[in-house]
């Protein structure tokens, strides 16, 4: 999934999600994947948040997708940046209206897109909801906002979401059907001059131009044959990849006693989702239906073969019978989750809800006051609670990680993949932590069926949010949060600000044992005291025991500025900025400042 690769903070590895996206759409003669999705993750509960490469942080989603978009679109498949924009929630949303000041749409929600206008994406699909009481696809305001940050591609109706012959606002393409824009209502427009020969001259200039910019129409006319759409195009390469990819997405929370990687455990119980039933993808139009699927059990047992371990798996169902399995093993590794599916939003966080399993969380406490010796997997499409997790000393977490979950996680487990992966949003202590009113989600006046959804907490999503208001984790997790099978220190920490922004460099050597790599995070505070926003990250090499890395980060112009409301663009901020930089949001290991004139241009 797309929150999979957001988990990994790998540019590399985005690329290659993206490439082999791209060749796998080809092979089955379409010149047209919609995707990736890129909308923030403002609403925890939001059902498809799993689809999202941003996580819940704009920085995040601008840098990951911009490899994305190369990828797909390497392979002459137009790559289709959506949903356009503030469909932030499931919950009505063909009829909700995203109720946003200006501000916050240009610093929370837009950089994720502009990430795909600067990478060349070729087309953007318009949402279902309005903004500020106007429909997305024939907004003048959002879609004129679009066309300003530098977008040249064409823009398409999300299915059904055309509500009038909108193509003078800024459509070009309705899908799936035609009930607005057709040839009859065409014609009639231009006749009564409603609509304009150069608007659809402009629309269809817009397509061509990018079929053509990305090479579609340098293919024969075989290559788009309907008839491959049902070709399975899995290859070895593809499966290798598919691996790989989901074991650099998964997250090690926690590893009391340096649990994991498993190498010593000689009977190992396996308990929960690990069979047939184990998740792997999440519901609706971001469904893969694959051919086949390696589930945890089978990882599992194969990687513990090869070190003379034996298994013994046990569904859950049964509380009491699986807590003496635990009892009777040298470790225990439990597999829990959840699932969301596009159309309608989660009911909570709890891995208790979205499945029929709905005693998970008492199954981990059984488990725990039978055996300190536990690891607990939890597959989620997006924020979970683990009311247990100081209860366990191992926790593994990954975000519906496709048909090689199973080898994937076996690779992390037996420490065949040294864990890399941080967290793209915060695991929350409980339920609605961020204390969103019910006119801020799910809408006003019903919260079944809301008309209006107001955007007042501003910019203050997600771990934001939990910085302006001092929020400590009990039992959950901060953002940009995961551990590695060693450690790293951070030191020499220099800024070197420039007319082009700054640079900032540090040293980052591996202290501990095995070789491994770190995404280090670099976040910026603001004169203004703002909670601090991640303002550049980097993934190092794998680094040897020992072994060291120069890390420079070029934080830009437009990361030292804000939109300014008044001049309707980019001002330079003036003053000093502080800066933090870490392993996570709260795991922060260098700091530093540097005042700034107001004479640097964006």
């Amino acid at each position: 999934s797309g929150l999979t690769l957001a988990a990994s903070w790998d540019e590399a590895a985005a690329l290659e999600w993206g490439t082999g996206m791209g060749k796998e759409f080809y092979d089955k003669g379409s010149n047209v994947q919609l995707g990736p999705g890129l909308n923030v993750a403002r609403v925890p509960t939001n059902g498809r948040n799993f689809e999202y490469l941003s996580g819940e942080d704009p920085y995040l989603g601008y840098r990951m997708v911009q490899p994305v978009v190369k990828g797909i679109q390497s392979q002459k498949v137009l790559a289709n940046a959506k949903h356009f924009i503030l469909n932030n929630q499931e919950t009505n949303r063909e009829a909700v209206s995203s109720e946003i000041d200006e501000r916050t749409r240009f610093e929370m929600y837009y950089p994720p897109f502009e990430g795909a206008i600067e990478a060349g994406v070729a087309s953007v699909m318009c949402s279902y909801n309005k903004i500020n009481n106007e429909w997305s696809c024939e907004n003048p305001t959002t879609l004129g906002e679009l066309k300003r940050m530098g977008f040249q591609g064409f823009v398409m109706s999300d299915w059904g979401a055309t509500h009038s012959m909108s193509i003078a606002s800024g459509l070009d393409i309705e899908q799936p059907g035609q009930d607005w824009m057709n040839e009859v209502f065409l014609k009639a427009g231009l006749a009564s001059g409603a609509v304009e020969e150069s608007a659809v001259d402009d629309a269809v200039t817009r397509i061509l131009a990018r079929l053509f910019a990305v090479g579609v129409m340098d293919e024969p006319a075989s290559a788009w044959d309907w008839g491959k759409l049902f070709r399975n195009v899995t290859t070895d390469a593809s499966v290798a990849s598919a691996r790989k990819l989901a074991a650099l997405g998964t997250v090690l929370l926690r590893n009391e006693g340096n649990l994991l990687p498993l190498v010593k455990s000689k009977k190992i119980a396996v308990i929960g989702l690990a069979d047939a039933k184990a998740i792997y993808h999440a519901g609706g139009s971001g469904s893969v239906e694959p051919s086949f699927v390696s589930t945890p059990l089978q990882g599992i047992s194969q990687a513990a073969k090869a070190l003379g371990s034996t298994v013994v798996f046990d569904d859950g169902l049964c509380t009491e019978k699986a807590a003496a399995i635990a009892q009777q093993s040298d470790v225990t590794v439990v597999f829990l989750g959840t699932l969301s599916s596009e159309g309608s939003d989660r009911g909570s966080l709890s891995l208790d809800v979205g499945i029929d399993w709905t005693y998970q969380n008492e199954l981990v406490d059984a488990i725990a006051a039978k055996t300190s010796e536990t690891v607990v997997v939890v597959t989620t499409p997006g924020a979970v609670l683990l009311p247990w997790s100081q209860k366990v000393k191992a926790i593994l977490t990954n975000f519906m990680p496709g048909q090689q979950a199973g080898n994937a996680v076996a690779d992390v487990l037996f420490g065949h993949v040294n864990p890399s992966g941080k967290l793209p949003l915060t695991f929350p202590n409980r339920d609605n932590e961020m204390n969103f009113s019910q006119a801020q989600y799910p809408g006003l006046p019903d919260p079944k069926n809301p008309a209006y959804a107001f955007y007042t907490e501003k910019l203050l999503v997600g771990y934001r949010y939990y910085e302006k208001h001092n929020i400590s984790f009990t039992t959950g997790f901060p953002f940009g949060h995961g551990l590695s099978y060693t450690s790293f220190q951070y030191s020499d920490l220099i800024i070197r600000p420039k007319s082009t922004g700054m640079d900032v460099s540090f040293r980052l050597v591996n202290s501990g044992s095995i070789p491994g790599a770190e995404v280090a995070q670099l976040y910026i505070i603001f004169p203004s005291q703002e909670p601090q926003q991640l303002k550049g990250f980097h993934k190092t090499s794998v680094l040897k025991p020992g072994e060291a890395e120069k890390v420079t980060m070029h934080p830009h112009p437009r990361d030292l500025s804000m939109w300014d409301t008044a001049l309707h663009d980019w001002k330079p901020v003036a003053g000093r900025f502080q800066l933090k930089i870490g392993s996570s949001s709260r795991d922060i290991r260098l700091t530093g400042a540097f005042v700034k004139s107001a004479e640097i241009l964006v």
